[in-house]
């Protein structure tokens, strides 16, 4: 009998311990949730702060974007007084110049019908206007019907010369669309 009983206490002892290791198994699988946790949290504040940033970011460069087209304004009005093609300046160069005139087939069916062959492409079984060679045609002759004409615009450019740490010369420009009062930059 004192066998059975120190054979029940050493098994009672190694349970209590099997048991004792596994909920302290179970404590680190709960500290790694924990710490987890956090760091979704922290990627998370990180995310909104973020956005904060750049929100802030996108204020502050508004105002500056702003600026830049006042001033691009100035620019395209000096050259416009001076009625020169271009300026070339220490920090950089002023440039106008007509985009070329857009053609547009506003109804196909009435310009195919009238349609002179030296102004159509003809691929087999289909027939579509060539407007290059439209373009070239309308300089000598009329407008075919069903062709409407975008005239070119003056479009202002400028291109500002900025030093590379060795020394070279870099341009970086911008061509700015003027037509009424809008302004794109490209």
């Amino acid at each position: 009998m004192g066998d059975n009983f120190l054979e029940e206490l050493l098994q009672e002892a190694e349970s209590k311990e099997v048991y004792q290791t596994e909920a302290f198994m179970d404590l680190i699988l709960i500290q790694i949730k924990n710490l987890q946790g956090q760091i979704a949290n922290n990627f998370s504040e990180s995310e909104k702060e973020i956005q904060h940033i750049n929100n802030w970011v996108l204020q502050r460069n508004m105002v500056l974007d702003e600026r830049c087209k006042m001033l691009e304004r100035k620019l395209e009005a000096f050259i416009r007084e001076r009625q020169v093609k271009t300026i070339e300046l220490p920090n950089g160069t002023l440039k106008m110049h007509k985009k070329p005139d857009k053609i547009e087939i506003e109804n196909l069916e009435l310009f195919l019908k009238n349609a002179r062959p030296e102004v159509l492409t003809i691929i087999p079984e289909q027939v579509k206007p060539d407007l290059s060679k439209l373009k070239a045609f309308i300089k000598t002759r009329p407008v075919p019907a069903g062709v409407k004409i975008f005239e070119g615009q003056n479009e202002f450019s400028y291109k500002i010369r900025k030093e590379v740490d060795d020394g070279r010369e870099e341009e970086a420009g911008s061509e700015v669309k003027s037509a009424s009062n809008l302004r794109a930059v490209i």
